[in-house]
């Protein structure tokens, strides 16, 4: 049994809007309504992935129903993998930075570039190229610490004026 055209829509609809294992459920017991073939025209005309199905009549099947592991499909940040990553950073970077000449921020200003600061891990630190992360990810770190990769505004002498100098402007 093979739906009308303009219940396809409504099919498409109803999983969208359904979440995980109520999704999948949803899909298993559509499919087994439609019979043999079911999965293949569920595919073509749903667009339902032919492996969210299988696992859907899986479940369906045993009663049981499969755990998603959403929590382990993120990426896991640097210092899941190099526990000590942010310490050597930060002890790089402490010798390079001032505090806000103004004091106006608690944010340190470096003179060191996350480049250098990636060439000095490898150089003295014992870090490989190839585990640690790359210079993007080494700049976000700095921000993360607190230290601003911007250049150090050096004290300027301010500049004299006609009246410091003691010349006395000539009008003609």
């Amino acid at each position: 049994m093979r739906p009308a055209a303009e219940m396809i829509p409504v099919l498409i609809d109803t999983a969208k809007t359904l979440k995980a294992s109520q999704r999948r459920a949803f899909m298993a017991r559509t499919v087994q309504a439609l019979g043999p073939g079911g999965q293949i025209w569920a595919e073509a005309h749903l667009g339902w992935n032919r492996g969210t199905i299988r696992k859907a009549m899986h479940e369906l099947r045993s009663g049981m129903t499969c755990v998603d592991a959403f929590h382990c499909r993120r990426r896991k940040p640097a210092e899941e993998h190099l526990p000590r990553l942010l310490d050597d950073i930060r002890a790089i970077a402490d010798g390079h930075s001032q505090a806000d000449p103004k004091f106006q921020t608690d944010r340190l200003f470096t003179r060191i570039s996350a480049a250098e600061v990636r060439r000095q891990l490898i150089a003295t630190r014992g870090y490989t190229d190839a585990e640690l992360p790359t210079q993007q990810t080494i700049n976000t770190k700095l921000n993360l610490l607190g230290f601003s990769l911007s250049r150090v505004a050096r004290c300027r002498p301010q500049k004299e004026s006609a009246h410091e100098r003691g010349s006395v402007p000539v009008y003609a």
